[in-house]
C-alpha cells in the first residue's frame, strides 16, 4: 500500500474502540475507523509505517448484513459524537463483547483462565436514548462564513459544527434549549469564537439535567470580547428567553462563564449566576449529590447505578470494622456507597475540586467515616498510615502509574475491584497484577454510552495463596516514568493540541513547556544533537496550547 492511494477492502473485524480492519482483495490490511464488520469500503491510506497502514474512510460500498437500513439518529455520519447508531442496540452489545473478548483473552490465558469462565456479559444501559445528563455543545458554522450553528463537531473536522437539534442521546429539553439558544444569538448576529483568529464571543453551551429531579442547569461559555454589543442587556434577554421555554424539567439555574483560553475546551475562568442557583441535587443509589456545572459526575445517571451495583456485587460483604481504600475516588460516589458497610473509607483523588465536592456530599449523606485526601495516589500512599483490607481502583482512562501499582500490590489485600473506562489500560495493568500473585475471579461490562464505542469494565481480583506465578516482562524505562509522564504521551498531547486549537507542535516544544511547568523528564528528552546546537523556542501561542493540554491531562 502507498500513502494517498485509494483502495477497497472488506472489514474483517472492529477492534476496540473503533478500529476497523480492512482487508483488500490482495490480502493487505489497514485500520479504517468508523466502519462495521462485514462492510465493503473504499479508503485512502493516510499513514504508513513499518508495514502498518491507516486509512480514511471514503465510502461504504456495501453495507454489513446486520447494518440498519437507516441510522437511529438523523445526524449520524456527519456528527462526530456517535459511532454505532447504524446498529441495533442488541448488535452494539454483541460487538462490544467481542471486542472485550479479543482484548482480555491473551492476558487471562497467562493465568490459565478463559474469558468465558470469568466474564458475565455486558449489562445494558437502562435508557438507550436520552440517557445523558450533561452535554457540551459548541458554537460555530457548518461551512465557512455560514449561519450560526450550535451542536457537535463534524466527524473528522476541527472547525465545522453540525446542528444536532434531533440528537437522540439527550432528551427533548436539551433539544428545545439548543434550538432556542442558537436562534436567539443567530438573530442578534452575535459572533462565535473563531478558533484560528481567536476572535468572537460565543464558545460553548453546557447543559446538565438531573435524572432524579428533572432540574436543569444551563451555562453559556463565552470570551470577554464584548466591544460590539451591550453584554449585560444581551445576557438578561438570553436568560428571559430560556425561562419562557415550555420544558418538561425545571430550570434550577442559568449561568454565564468566561473562558479566554486558546484551547477549544470548556474552562471556568469566572462564573456569574443570571438566574436561580449554580447547582442542583442528583440522587444515586439512595445517596444525594450536589452537582455544579463543572462537577465530575457520571454522564449517564441510570447507567451509573447499574455500574455501581455491579461493583457492589463484586465487592460483596465487608467487615464492619474493615478499612477500604477508594483510589482515584473522584467525587467519592463509590466511597460513600461502601461507607455504611465499612469501618472507614479513605478516598484519594488528585483533583482538589473533586475532593472538596466529595467531602461536601459525604456531609449531605451524614457519613462520618469517609476521609478524602487530595493528591497523587503515587505520593499519597506513602503518607497514609492506615492499611487497607480492601481496595477499589477507578483510575482515569490511561490506567494506573506503574510505580503506584507496585505500591498497591505491596499491601497484599485479599481482594480488590478495578473499574475501568478504557479496557486497553486495564489489560496492561492486569499483566502486572496477574504477575504479582492475583487472579481474575469475575469480570463484567456496563454499557454506559449506547451508540458510541465506549464500554466500562469491572474486574474482581483475588490474591492467590500458592507458589504459582506468571512471568511478565517489563521494560525498566517504563517503570521509570514520572507521575506526570504517565498521564499522556507526547503523541496524545500533540493530538489534543491539534484537535482543540488546529496547531501542530513538536516534541521539543512540549518538552520545553514541561520543563517550565516543573515536570521532570527522563534522560535524553529535549537534548540537542550537539552541545553548541541552537534550539528553536516554543512560540507563545503554542506554549499556551500545550499548557492547556497538560492541564487537560492533569499533568499540571
Amino acid at each position: 500500500m502507498k500513502k494517498k492511494q485509494q483502495y477497497e477492502g472488506k472489514i474483517e473485524k472492529v477492534l476496540f474502540p473503533n478500529k476497523g480492519i480492512a482487508v483488500t482483495p490482495e490480502g493487505e490490511r489497514a485500520v479504517v475507523k468508523n466502519t462495521l464488520p462485514g462492510q465493503t469500503v473504499s479508503f485512502v491510506v493516510n499513514k504508513a509505517r513499518n508495514g502498518k497502514y491507516e486509512g480514511r474512510l471514503v465510502e461504504v460500498l456495501r453495507k454489513a448484513e446486520n447494518e440498519l437500513a437507516e441510522p437511529l439518529c438523523p445526524h449520524f455520519g456527519t456528527c462526530g459524537g456517535c459511532t454505532y447508531q447504524n446498529l441495533s442496540y442488541e448488535d452494539q452489545l454483541k460487538l462490544k463483547e467481542r471486542q472485550l473478548q479479543e482484548l482480555f483473552t491473551p492476558v487471562l490465558s497467562k493465568s490459565g483462565r478463559k474469558f468465558d469462565q470469568v466474564f458475565q456479559g455486558i449489562k445494558p444501559s437502562p435508557d438507550v436514548f436520552g440517557y445523558r445528563n450533561k452535554m457540551e455543545f459548541s458554537f460555530g458554522d457548518t461551512f465557512k462564513d455560514g449561519p450560526l450553528a450550535l451542536g457537535m463537531h463534524r466527524r473528522g473536522s476541527f472547525y465545522d459544527i453540525v446542528n444536532v437539534e434531533h440528537c437522540r442521546i439527550v432528551d427533548g429539553d436539551y433539544r428545545k434549549i439548543l434550538v432556542s439558544v442558537r436562534d436567539f444569538f443567530g438573530e442578534k448576529k452575535i459572533p462565535f469564537y473563531h478558533r484560528l483568529r481567536h476572535e468572537g464571543y460565543l464558545r460553548h453551551l453546557l447543559v446538565r439535567k438531573a435524572s432524579a429531579t428533572g432540574e436543569i442547569l444551563v451555562d453559556l461559555i463565552t470570551t470577554s470580547q464584548v466591544e460590539t454589543f451591550r453584554e449585560e442587556e444581551l445576557l438578561q434577554e438570553f436568560a428571559d428567553k430560556l425561562k419562557a421555554l415550555p420544558l418538561d424539567g425545571k430550570l434550577a439555574g442559568i449561568l454565564h462563564t468566561r473562558n479566554d483560553s486558546v484551547a477549544d475546551v470548556v474552562k471556568n475562568e469566572g462564573t456569574q449566576v443570571l438566574f436561580g442557583d449554580d447547582f442542583f441535587f442528583e440522587h444515586l443509589l439512595g445517596l444525594k449529590f450536589k452537582i455544579t456545572p463543572f462537577s465530575f459526575f457520571q454522564t449517564n445517571s441510570l447507567g451509573a447505578e447499574v455500574l455501581y451495583d455491579l461493583a457492589r456485587e463484586f465487592i460483596g460483604d465487608t467487615a464492619k470494622e474493615s478499612t477500604v481504600f477508594d483510589l482515584y475516588s473522584g467525587t467519592g460516589t463509590i466511597a460513600q456507597m461502601l461507607a455504611p458497610a465499612a469501618g472507614k473509607v479513605i478516598g484519594v483523588e488528585i483533583v482538589e475540586e473533586a475532593v472538596l465536592a466529595a467531602r461536601e456530599n459525604a456531609g449531605l449523606n451524614h457519613l462520618d467515616n469517609c476521609e478524602f485526601i487530595a493528591g497523587d495516589v503515587l505520593k499519597v500512599l506513602d503518607e497514609i498510615r492506615d492499611k487497607p483490607d480492601f481496595i477499589v481502583l477507578d483510575p482515569p482512562r490511561d490506567g494506573i502509574h506503574p510505580k503506584a501499582l507496585s505500591k498497591i500490590i505491596r499491601y497484599g489485600v485479599e481482594r480488590m475491584v478495578y473499574i475501568s473506562c478504557k479496557p486497553t489500560s486495564l489489560v496492561r495493568d492486569l499483566e502486572v497484577l496477574l504477575g504479582s500473585g492475583y487472579e481474575v475471579v469475575r469480570m463484567g461490562g456496563v454499557d454506559m454510552f449506547p451508540g458510541t464505542g465506549h464500554v466500562e469494565t469491572v474486574c474482581l481480583l483475588s490474591k492467590l495463596h500458592s507458589d504459582q506465578h506468571i512471568e511478565v516482562e517489563l521494560q525498566m524505562d517504563e517503570l521509570d516514568l514520572t507521575a506526570a509522564e504517565s498521564k499522556a504521551t507526547y503523541e496524545e498531547i500533540k493530538d489534543y493540541v491539534l484537535e482543540h486549537t488546529g496547531l501542530k507542535v513538536s516534541n521539543l516544544y512540549i518538552a520545553q513547556v514541561k520543563e517550565k511547568c516543573g515536570i521532570i523528564e527522563r534522560v535524553n528528552y529535549n537534548l540537542p544533537k550537539s552541545e553548541n546546537a541552537r534550539q528553536p523556542k516554543c512560540p507563545p501561542e503554542k506554549e499556551a496550547a500545550i499548557r492547556e493540554a497538560l492541564e487537560h491531562f492533569r499533568m499540571i
